[in-house]
């Protein structure tokens, strides 16, 4: 099962305008970015649930991503 295979201490931090600071950054395993572009911060999140959602859709074999 995928939630078997997962850390249960997931944690994700949405910055800034100006980014993370370092100190963040370089405690984090991996780090991901939207683009180039500064989001708001609703729409950030909004982006990240849905990639999440999408992922675990593809993993899961739903049609989610052919609709």
């Amino acid at each position: 099962k995928l939630t078997d295979s997962l850390n249960n201490n997931i944690i994700f931090i949405i910055g800034g305008p100006d980014g993370l600071d370092n100190s963040i950054i370089k405690k984090a395993d991996i780090c991901i970015a939207f683009g180039s572009f500064t989001w708001p911060h609703k729409i950030a999140r909004i982006l990240l649930q849905e990639q999440i959602y999408r992922a675990i859709s593809i993993i899961c074999k739903h049609p989610y991503h052919r609709v």
